[in-house]
């Protein structure tokens, strides 16, 4: 699908950010439709609009590619219950599917005595979560299983795993595409303005034109909160903007001596750099933590030793030669650096007063593992407003 200069055209539907939230979305939006979920209306017509020239080139291919078990986050957000939901989900699509995954485990070590108390506190919130299948490993047990790891104790979660995330937004462009919906990339949203109980899009790119459709999902990462600005909340506040945390990535050339992941506990705004595994059995570390004002991806020369230091203390024999440089992240986070660990924020008009918007902020992990039941919740809310 490609637009025409100047030209203004209409929509039921439309999705900003085609990263995996915006794909999980969109395609459950399709499937809705197609499943007769908008009974007493003419079928909607659904575009998903993205910026870039690929599908998932920013927030969502810079990650670790894990599915998450569900076990950090408080008791009744949003994070731990569609964590959850989505883990058992996206296990079930991957394999209906076969974009591929594997249910790894792993492993988060305390290396000194005072770290045994955090993990028991991160067992007792995954009871909460209802993440049941955690398991203690004295100092005995976690040598036994893991001779090469340098800890005093560890969490065993078997139902943590690693997925292919390029081949799981493939998957939900297709799926999204089968059911009729339109994907537009190379297209930028520059502005948003009500149009009665409906939106303009002023679009840039290529081809600048405009569309006007009755409902928009802003699914856009990084920029979500950036394409709100002008917008004002019905208590008369304007919608803020986002924090941004960057974390590096290093690959490790050859083999490691682990066939799960390796976390230490978390640290202030993530969850420390920890080693995960790809579909072929390599290994990378991170990512590190670095509040910056704007999104960029430049890897820093000390990076190196930073991540040496860091991943020797769980794994002693780590080779420092063999830590080469990767890629970089950027999560989008609600409050910044001394600020509390925030929620998903799904905003409807319920909250902020602006009819058949929804927004969707500080999107960061366990966003992959959460898409497909983070999209089946906003389907549910957006099928509310229009009832």
């Amino acid at each position: 699908m490609s637009f025409q200069n100047h030209e203004i055209y209409q929509a039921d539907t439309v999705v900003i950010g085609a990263g995996v939230i915006g794909l999980a979305v969109a395609a459950a939006l399709a499937g809705k439709q197609a499943a007769g979920g908008y009974v007493g209306r003419e079928r909607p017509d659904i575009w998903l609009l993205e910026k870039e020239s690929l599908i998932g080139s920013i927030t969502s291919s810079r990650n670790s590619e894990v599915i998450h078990a569900g076990i950090y986050y408080p008791q009744g957000s949003l994070k731990a219950r569609l964590c959850v939901q989505g883990k058992h989900r996206l296990y079930e699509f991957c394999k209906q599917h076969d974009v591929p995954h594997r249910r790894c485990g792993k492993v988060i070590v305390a290396t000194q005595p005072c770290d045994e108390e955090k993990l028991a506190g991160i067992q007792a919130r995954a009871r909460l979560n209802g993440v049941c299948d955690l398991e203690f490993l004295d100092r005995g047990a976690l040598q036994q299983s893991e001779p090469d790891l340098k800890a005093v104790a560890g969490l065993s979660s078997p139902s943590t795993g690693i997925v292919d995330s390029h081949a799981l937004m493939q998957v939900l462009l297709a799926k999204f595409e089968a059911l009729g919906g339109n994907l537009v990339l190379n297209t930028p949203v520059q502005r948003l303005a009500q149009s009665g109980r409906g939106w303009s899009l002023s679009l840039g790119g290529v081809h600048p034109c405009r569309l006007q459709c009755r409902q928009v999902i802003n699914c856009a990462g990084l920029d979500a909160r950036k394409l709100l600005q002008g917008l004002t909340r019905a208590d008369g506040h304007d919608f803020g903007s986002l924090h941004y945390a960057k974390g590096c990535y290093m690959a490790y050339q050859g083999r490691v001596p682990f066939k799960r992941l390796v976390y230490p506990v978390p640290e202030p705004g993530g969850l420390g750099i920890h080693l995960t595994l790809d579909m072929g059995g390599q290994a990378r570390f991170g990512p590190d933590v670095q509040w910056i004002e704007q999104p960029e991806y430049s890897l820093p020369d000390t990076l190196g030793e930073k991540f040496f230091q860091a991943i020797r203390q769980y794994w002693p024999t780590v080779d420092p030669e063999r830590l080469v440089p990767a890629y970089a992240g950027v999560r989008p986070k609600v409050n910044g650096e001394h600020g509390s660990s925030a929620d998903f924020q799904v905003e409807g008009p319920s909250i902020h007063g602006l009819a058949n918007l929804f927004n969707l902020i500080g999107i960061e992990s366990p966003g992959l593992t959460s898409s497909l039941a983070l999209a089946d919740y906003v389907c549910s809310l957006a099928e509310e407003e229009s009832a």
